[in-house]
């Protein structure tokens, strides 16, 4: 009797272990299951390590890659390969935010029920995007010679049209990537942080407008430089007597140095947070980086920070997004990657601040960068000059927004922001007007 005993509580044990595990199984199934499907030892999906299934299309429909036996085969131009290699990925997979690596699963059709056999319930093996390919050759071509970025997205939708990094290499010669330029397997768009210059002064003016009570009635004299404890902010000429209108479209260092330390550290530290300028944007599960700044710190260095220098540290995307913010009113919908996807949106200002913000920006163009340089655009915009290590030639900056489209645009090393990045910027946008 007490062997049948025993025997009962055995199995009872075992058939309990056995439930767990199949709980467990099944749970690591849902949630990991496209990672099992994705995996490179998968010969229904694989070859040779590379994704042998799959294609990738443009907002259009315009073919970015088809994978098959033989290998990946991208786009028959040259400058929408390489225009769209970060987005679109490489024969390696080395780019860790492209879709031919972030997607996988996407890709081969992946679904819970019919595993990589999703043509059984009429799903299929192709992955649209949002891109546009073609703004994204202009971007590719605008940009020359010189390394940088371009990113467009309509703030309404969250639909990235372009999301342009140089340096590149073709992915259609894998062979290239052994002598490809140090950045190349880098999206800054999403995965990189730099020096804002003068754009910056867009977040400081936000501040301004949301905790100083006169600053319509606020002015300064600039006399080309300004001194703060023994050092100075300089601007490359004196401007004279500006208000925060002429401030901004005269791009005074001085003047926003002076209202940097007005505003304090604290305010200049809530406005960056406020602005989504420190945290990351999850674009259908790729994660942009966040950027940083130092507000904390001595006068001179503060002074610094609210012109856009010292340690400021801006992804584009960010400020991207911040750009369709100002453009609908304080809130944009999050940017997205994958075609019909819906991110939702950000609140990032009070409705009256962006309203200010839209006249100072669209100012800026009337009163010094020129509508005749952006026909038909009614452009709002800002530039700047990013100054790096000494010698080096500054990073030149262009952002701002065009109807539903916010853009971001800097050129590496290219000098001065509006007459370098403003043209990049011009042909990207009527690139993509042209098309609706």
């Amino acid at each position: 009797m007490k062997k049948m005993e025993g025997r009962a509580v055995l199995c009872l044990i075992l058939a309990a272990a056995l439930v767990i595990g199949l709980i467990v199984f099944g749970v690591k199934f849902v949630k990991d299951g496209d990672d099992w499907a994705s995996f490179y030892a998968n010969a229904h999906v694989y070859s040779g390590g590379r994704l042998a299934v799959g294609s990738v299309y443009d907002r259009n429909g315009v073919e970015l890659l088809t994978n098959d036996g033989d290998g990946p085969h991208y786009n028959e131009d040259e400058n929408i390969r390489k225009a769209t290699m970060q987005v679109v990925g490489d024969y390696g997979m080395n780019v860790s935010t492209a879709v031919n690596y972030a997607f996988r699963s996407e890709i081969i059709g992946y679904n819970i029920l019919t595993g990589t056999n999703g043509f059984l319930f009429a799903d299929n093996r192709e992955l649209n995007l949002t891109i546009d390919a073609e703004a994204s050759k202009t971007a590719y071509e605008a940009m020359g010679n010189r390394n940088g970025f371009v990113g467009v997205y309509n703030w309404r939708t969250g639909d990235i049209l372009c999301m342009v990094s140089k340096p590149t290499y073709d992915p259609a010669y894998p062979e290239q990537a052994e002598n490809a330029e140090s950045g190349s397997y880098i999206n800054k768009i999403l995965s990189a942080v730099a020096t804002p210059g003068s754009t910056f002064k867009l977040v400081t003016t936000a501040a301004a407008i949301e905790n100083k009570a006169d600053l319509d009635s606020w002015s300064f004299r600039c006399t080309g430089s300004y001194e703060i404890d023994g050092e100075k902010v300089t601007c490359q000429s004196a401007h004279g007597n500006v208000d925060i209108y002429g401030a901004l479209s005269k791009s005074c260092n001085c003047a926003y140095a002076s209202l940097t330390l007005e505003l304090g550290a604290g305010a200049m530290n809530e406005i960056v947070d406020q602005l989504g300028l420190t945290s990351s944007y999850d674009i259908n599960g790729i994660e942009s980086v966040p950027g940083s700044f130092n507000f904390d710190t001595y006068n001179i260095n503060l002074g610094w920070a609210g012109v856009g220098q010292f340690e400021d540290q801006v992804n584009p995307l960010s400020l991207m997004v911040y750009m369709g913010a100002i453009a609908g009113g304080g809130t944009a919908s999050s940017p997205v990657l994958l075609s019909g996807s819906d991110g939702g949106s950000v609140d990032l200002l009070d409705s009256d601040t962006a309203l200010k913000m839209d006249a100072l920006m669209r100012n800026n163009v009337t009163s010094n960068y020129g509508d005749r340089n952006y026909p038909g655009l009614e452009l709002r915009a800002k530039s700047g000059t990013a100054e790096g290590a000494p010698g080096r030639t500054p990073d030149a900056w262009f952002c701002g927004y065009s109807g539903d489209l916010a853009f971001v645009v800097c050129v590496e090393k290219g000098g001065y922001g509006s007459s370098v990045a403003g043209p990049v910027a011009n042909k990207v946008l009527q690139a993509i007007v042209a098309q609706e």
